[in-house]
């Protein structure tokens, strides 16, 4: 009898210890400001009222290449008060051709239709595209664009004031890792793997302080 009682309460803690971790794992995680992301010196976004979640990148970065798949998710599960933006980093002298190239892309109307095939063409197909010469006639070339015309514009005045820009707020980010997100000029996302904090957990943390951000605006109104 009292062996049957001491195994009817040990299946009884059990089921309640297993119901208390299946309810554990069900319950969102509570992001921590300074070790799950970071709070940052907040800068203007460039998307007036709207929430603004830039995705900080390079084309020559692998990490960015296995990142696109999250960026599109995140695009595709942002409300309508907030806009993605792409911001490219240059942390030395071989990023500069394709940050350069992103910008007269995007001044050129092409940015759609290359921004996943350029990824493509570096980590999957491995062309060798090294200078904004190489992107202009091997790469660009096949998407539209008149070599000559994309090289003009790629050393316009107006693409050197978007790449200073660039450089600029990436350096007031402190973002010194691809890929990264900022939040609304506020908040810095990045991969962290001591925090278990991957690819689809950078994706909830920006959805979730999109979330916080437009709370904080409709309180404000």
């Amino acid at each position: 009898m009292w062996k049957y009682l001491l195994i009817l309460v040990t299946g009884l803690i059990a089921t309640s210890a297993c119901s208390a971790d299946d309810a554990a794992k069900g319950a969102p995680r509570q992001w921590q400001a300074g070790q799950d992301y970071f709070l940052i010196e907040p800068q203007k976004a460039m998307t007036g009222d709207k929430i603004e979640v830039l995705e900080v990148f390079s084309y020559a970065c692998p990490h960015c290449a296995h990142f696109q798949p999250y960026a599109e998710e995140l695009k595709s599960k942002l409300p309508a008060n907030a806009h993605f933006d792409l911001l490219p980093a240059v942390f030395n002298a071989q990023w500069e051709p394709f940050a350069r190239a992103f910008y007269t892309a995007k001044s050129l109307g092409l940015l759609d239709k290359t921004h996943q095939a350029l990824f493509d063409a570096i980590h999957r197909d491995h062309q060798p595209l090294h200078s904004i010469d190489d992107l202009a006639n091997l790469f660009y070339a096949n998407y539209g664009a008149n070599p000559g015309n994309f090289l003009s514009t790629a050393n316009s005045f107006v693409v050197e004031a978007d790449l200073a820009r660039g450089n600029d707020l990436v350096r007031d980010y402190h973002v010194d890792a691809t890929p990264s997100l900022i939040v609304n000029g506020k908040y810095r996302v990045t991969g962290l793997s001591e925090r278990g904090i991957g690819f689809p957990e950078m994706v909830q943390i920006a959805l979730d302080l999109v979330k916080q951000e437009a709370a904080a605006n409709k309180a404000h109104k």
